[in-house]
């Protein structure tokens, strides 16, 4: 038995012609994605190849890691912080620096509510406060330890 070879319609010809714009769009997308992400990665090595590292652990007034705490650095002499963050759940916060000479001032706040007798006073906040001062020599990591005092 033989088939009839059809003619191609012309909404079957523009089905075709849109495949072969759409692989195209796909095709050169992912050529200009590739292009650009290689790019990025050799940019991002440079800049993530020279900093110093702050790292360091707060601790409550029982000597136990403290989650929540708000740290701040900044650069000696400079009232305004140049990075807050926050302190995890071990207590533990890191921030990237350029690399030295520098020298820098880590503080750190929280507020917590008295405990009497198992239940929160509410309403008598208590401050935590600690500083630090660090000096980063070049490309270095330098460790420090807040213990949050009232």
């Amino acid at each position: 038995m033989k088939m009839k070879k059809r003619k191609a319609t012309r909404k079957t010809r523009k089905m075709n012609i849109n495949r072969g714009l759409s692989q195209r769009a796909v095709l050169s997308a992912l050529v200009f994605l590739l292009c650009s992400y290689s790019s990025l990665a050799v940019r991002d090595k440079d800049l993530h190849k020279n900093y110093g590292l702050i790292f360091g652990t707060a601790y409550g007034p029982d000597d136990r890691p403290f989650y929540g705490a708000r740290i701040e650095i900044h650069s000696a002499g400079k009232k305004r912080p140049s990075w807050e963050l926050y302190s995890d759940h071990r207590g533990e916060f890191a921030q990237r620096v350029p690399p030295g000479p520098a020298d820098y001032e880590i503080s750190a706040q929280a507020e917590v509510l008295p405990v009497v007798d198992g239940s929160p006073q509410k309403g008598k906040k208590k401050k935590l406060k600690a500083e630090a001062k660090i000096h980063i020599e070049k490309e270095e990591r330098q460790d420090v330890s807040l213990h949050l005092k009232g």
